[in-house]
């Protein structure tokens, strides 16, 4: 009956595969647009993002990842990524395009899902095996215990194979580097350790050690998969600023303006920039004026006034008016791409710090292996038993594994990370409190990290109500950030504008229109004719009358007098460094009570004062946000960036403030101390341990699988100490 309908009507049975062939089309012809939003930090954000862009008909879809802080969007193709991040800012959240070509080879955690994978493997058989062994235990002979063996060497056998590999592959590049790592001893342990007992199970012997080989797998790659966790970071800084980069650019042809792929552009080329939209390559303005929002780069609070003649940097916005600019540099050649390449090379540097338990196997790994050879040669010319002399020395290579001092890093890392992550502070790098302990400096960006970013005015007492209401009339007809705190404070106020007539935006200076017949101003000093204080501000001038000054301070990241209180008794040397103008930053200073202060410091210059600062011996903790901070952050002794940072600052920190406070920095560098007194806790538990058993393995009182058992307690000894760490 099927069969008949569907050849009756074969419009109808196509229907659905012409359908589905259609929106295969309409989806490979769609915009797929990755933004930045930093701001989001909870499951309304998500809310509101995703509902509200879901809303427009020519969007398909909007999927929010709040670990990354990214928007996934697919829409029409005629929605543009400034569209997009038009409309994201009228839902209250600051965006930024990503080009997704730069990250879609780092975007997963292939290494831990393996070494998760090989865990889980080494656990299922470590179960099974131990349950043969307990019918070995209990009294087998012959051929049962045989049996027994042969089957626990069908399971242990591919299980080390497949599982013991990040170990091998690991000893096996430090050997062709001609050194000793902490992965030699493992994995000449477990190698002995199941062809001796495969030897034995050959030979009919009564003791085989498959289970000790699979537990001590099983026991290691918990230690690996923790100090993966505790390292891991999603991408590399470098590669979050070179994603950063604006993938397209409005080329300006002879044909007219064009959508051309940054590649494309070359030295000379003109390409038109739009309000609202990011500068695609360094260059120089041609024609038009704005202000131009340097935040990204220097850290300048407030927009920059740009026309003819002025040079802009990748990654500058352009705000209010249109411009054309003339390239100088674009591509690699760019500010953007060096800075990334001077944050690439801080990362190596700083790649270079060890671990104290790295330090330590350093000069352990080599004496292990004598240990062994030596109980082996002993036992020959002793005994001139062979089989005895393998497994003694087998059994000093596993008594004497360095299981418990892998884990002792790892382990306190872990418990430390959790203690912190319930404050707000995420730990993204594996020595960064051992690092954090060694601090002696901080050095402290200002917009965005000891303030928020938003300006807060400061003097609405000083002025008469009518002097307010014609400021709430023209402020707000402007988007520049003072004007917006202005129209915010002055309805909080309760202040009702003015009835002011023809509002015109001028870009790069402010706002004019008239009242009656007189006209009324609102914008820079210059503008209207006066001299501009030391202090951030926007002035208001009303037909002929002196014009009136509206003054600005940035507010102050919660927590910041605290931590700042907090860091003074602890005696350590503070700095503040910013890109932002000398008043701002002065005023600033003065107001937490830090003595030493730098203003108008661009990237390299914040780069080059914490390498100074390294290069006397001094042991810097930076603190900052944005992109002009990356190569610093990077290139400190430890850093830490608070969640609304730009992705390329978070990637670059060692530690994530997940709130907004600053508070907890002081309890990290607390935290921080005990954890590394946890760590050589544990490393003298390690060295105990050893005094102890190493001479019984040696004289021949433990077999393989007592030397298992020993050091799986060593192990466990070592991570109940970390886990004090959480009380």
């Amino acid at each position: 009956m099927s069969m008949a309908t569907a050849s009756g009507c074969p419009a109808c049975a196509a229907a659905p595969a012409a359908q589905a062939v259609a929106e295969a089309a309409r989806q490979a012809d769609d915009a797929h647009i990755l933004l930045s939003v930093p701001a989001i930090h909870c499951a309304i954000c998500i809310s509101t993002l995703e509902n509200g862009l879901s809303a427009a008909p020519d969007i398909h879809s909007a999927r929010v990842n709040l670990t990354l802080k990214r928007v996934s969007v697919e829409a029409a193709p005629g929605v543009t990524p400034a569209d997009l991040i038009a409309r994201v800012k009228k839902l209250g959240y600051e965006a930024h395009e990503l080009d997704a070509g730069m990250l879609s080879a780092t975007e997963t955690d292939a290494k831990g899902r393996d070494l998760l994978m090989r865990l889980a493997v080494a656990g299922f058989a470590m179960m099974n095996v131990m349950l043969l062994s307990i019918a070995v235990w209990s009294g087998a002979e012959a051929a049962t215990r045989d049996l027994f063996h042969w089957i626990s060497a069908a399971i242990a056998l591919p299980t080390i194979a497949f599982s013991a590999q990040p170990f091998f592959r690991s000893a096996l590049s430090g050997f062709r580097a001609g050194r000793f790592n902490m992965d030699a001893p493992i994995s000449l342990a477990i190698l002995l350790a199941a062809g001796t007992s495969l030897y034995e199970t050959m030979q009919s012997g009564e003791h085989a050690y498959f289970d000790a080989a699979v537990a001590l797998t099983f026991f290691l790659l918990i230690g690996r998969y923790l100090d993966h966790r505790t390292r891991a970071t999603a991408r590399s800084a470098a590669q979050e600023l070179a994603a950063l980069e604006v993938p397209r650019a409005l080329k300006v042809t002879e044909d007219g303006d064009r959508i051309a792929p940054i590649a494309e552009l070359r030295e000379g080329d003109l390409v038109r920039i739009l309000p609202g939209t990011r500068v695609p390559a360094d260059g120089v303005i041609e024609t038009g004026e704005s202000e131009v929002d340097r935040s990204l780069l220097t850290g300048e609070s407030l927009p920059a006034f740009a026309g003819p003649g002025t040079a802009l940097a990748t990654g500058e916005v352009n705000l209010t008016g249109p411009l054309t600019l003339r390239i100088t540099a674009a591509g690699r050649n760019s500010s953007l791409h060096r800075l990334a390449d001077l944050v690439a090379v801080a990362e190596a540097g700083r790649g270079r710090y060890t671990s104290i338990a790295d330090r330590v196997v350093k000069y352990y790994a080599p004496g292990v292996h004598i240990l062994a050879a030596l109980s082996w040669a002993g036992w020959m010319l002793y005994a001139g038993d062979m089989r005895q002399a393998i497994g003694i020395a087998v059994a000093v290579l596993i008594i004497t594994c360095p299981c418990a001092l892998g884990l002792s890093v790892p382990a306190v890392m872990t418990a430390a990370s959790g203690r912190l992550f319930k404050q707000g502070m995420l730990i993204k790098s594996g020595t960064a409190l051992e690092r954090l302990a060694e601090v002696n400096t901080v050095v402290f960006d200002k917009t965005g990290t000891l303030t928020i970013g938003e300006p807060q005015v400061t003097n609405l007492a000083g002025h008469t109500r009518r002097d307010l209401q014609i400021a709430a009339a023209l402020a707000a007809a402007s988007s520049h950030p003072l004007a917006r705190s202005l129209t915010t404070a002055l309805g909080e106020a309760g202040i009702k504008p003015a009835n002011v007539q023809a509002l015109r935006e001028v870009a790069g200076y402010g706002v004019e229109g008239r009242l009656g017949d007189q006209p009324v101003r609102l914008g820079r000093a210059a503008w209207l004719g006066t001299t501009p204080g030391p202090a951030s501000a926007a002035w208001l001038a009303i037909g002929d009358e002196a014009p009136r000054e509206f003054t600005f301070a940035d507010r102050l990241r919660p927590g910041a007098e605290d931590l700042i209180a907090a860091l003074r008794d602890k005696g350590l040397h503070l700095m503040l460094v910013s890109g932002d103008a000398d008043g701002p930053v002065a005023d600033l200073a003065e107001r937490l009570g830090i003595a030493e202060w730098r203003a108008g410091a661009l990237p390299q210059d914040k780069a080059a004062l914490v390498a100074g600062l390294a290069g006397e011996g001094r042991k810097v903790l930076m603190v900052g946000d944005g992109l002009n901070d990356t190569a610093a952050l990077a290139g400190a002794h430890v850093s830490i960036s608070p969640a609304s940072a730009l992705d390329a600052a978070r990637t670059a920190s060692d530690i994530v403030l997940l709130g907004n406070s600053l508070a907890p920095v002081a309890d990290a560098l607390g935290v921080a101390g005990r954890a590394i007194a946890r760590i050589r806790e544990n490393i003298g538990i390690s060295n105990l341990y050893n005094l102890v058993a190493v001479p019984l393995a040696v004289v021949g009182l433990c077999t393989p699988l007592i030397a298992a058992l020993a050091m799986s307690s060593s192990s466990v000894t070592v991570s109940l100490n970390a886990l004090r760490l959480r009380r």
